[in-house]
């Protein structure tokens, strides 16, 4: 998942490298608002890969004292920045300018140029959203696109793709715009598409904030893993029954458990050691996403009791 990840970042990055610097050239040439909003948001975009390769090398880091998890949340922190950055710098320039192009109208020159750039985008843009595509199909399998974001632990994959279909969706805009200028001698109008580009950012970055945020403070695995521990667990001889499975994602590909049984009574405390030595092996080894397990030896009556306890003092 992480080299599928870090192929979708590279095509994105370099797509909207190429982009950004076609785009202002072609907006300081031709005077329109809405492709310069479309050269601000391919430049945020090139500086958002930039952070998400950040996050991912930084989330490689191996724990410390400091952090005693390591710091796979890194990736989750700054795919948050990145959505914090498109609202800000994207849709927030790109109104701007298109308010002021509304209030203060005038004509674009050479449109042709304008039209030539936002083709070109279109096709290096097509090609970074596919191969995000096909990885975000591999990904999620059989579920549905809203299910697998829902679910998905990877947020750079899901980041994007929407990234990548924002500006799709803000190239069209732009060159619709500028066909209205033309042909219906309206200026205003371009600074309209500018706004209408800024909306998309800012509906983009609230997508992408709503799903990263709850990465950032913690999700659990998902019900395949949980129920492949359960099944561990209750097939093991040593357990009479489990109290309760507890899971955190603290990175993709690195996920936190722990786990309340209840041992047979007739175990000796080495009996007992051995048990929790087999479990943890069975686990890691049929999970490869499970890093850390902690398994507390816990009769359920006193499990129970400590539930009810937690539940009257909140």
């Amino acid at each position: 998942m992480a080299a599928g990840s870090k192929k979708v970042i590279f095509a994105a990055l370099a797509g909207n490298s190429l982009i950004a610097v076609t785009k202002f050239a072609a907006a300081a040439y031709t005077g329109s608002s809405a492709m310069m909003s479309e050269g601000i948001h391919s430049l945020v975009d090139t500086g958002n890969q930039g952070l998400l390769l950040y996050g991912l090398k930084k989330s490689k880091q191996p724990a410390d004292n400091n952090h005693p998890f390591g710091y796979g949340a890194e990736l989750y922190f700054w795919s948050f920045v990145v959505a914090i950055l498109i609202f800000a710098v994207g849709a927030g320039v790109s109104i701007y300018e298109g308010i002021h192009k509304v209030i203060d109208p005038h004509p674009v020159s050479d449109p042709y140029i304008a039209y030539g750039v936002l083709l070109l985008a279109m096709v290096f843009e097509a090609g970074a959203w596919w191969i995000a595509f096909k990885e975000f199909n591999t990904l999620r399998g059989k579920k549905s696109i809203i299910s697998a974001v829902r679910e998905s632990k990877d947020p750079t994959v899901f980041t994007i793709l929407f990234e990548d279909t924002a500006a799709m969706l803000g190239l069209v805009v732009a060159f619709v715009g500028l066909l209205a200028v033309e042909y219906l001698q309206m200026p205003w109008i371009d600074g309209a598409a500018s706004i209408t580009i800024g909306c998309i950012l800012a509906l983009t970055a609230a997508l992408l904030a709503y799903e990263t945020k709850g990465l950032l403070i913690g999700e659990g695995a998902s019900e395949e893993i949980v129920d492949s521990v359960r099944s561990i667990v209750e097939a093991a001889p040593a357990v009479h029954s489990v109290n309760e499975i507890r899971t955190l994602h603290r990175g993709p590909q690195d996920i936190l458990l722990a786990l309340s049984l209840d041992f047979e009574d007739e175990l000796n405390a080495g009996a007992i050691e051995d048990a929790i030595y087999a479990l943890e092996l069975a686990i890691k080894q049929q999970n490869k996403d499970v890093r850390r397990v902690f398994i507390e030896v816990q009769s359920r009556k006193h499990h129970e009791a400590i539930l009810a306890d937690e539940v009257a003092n909140s």
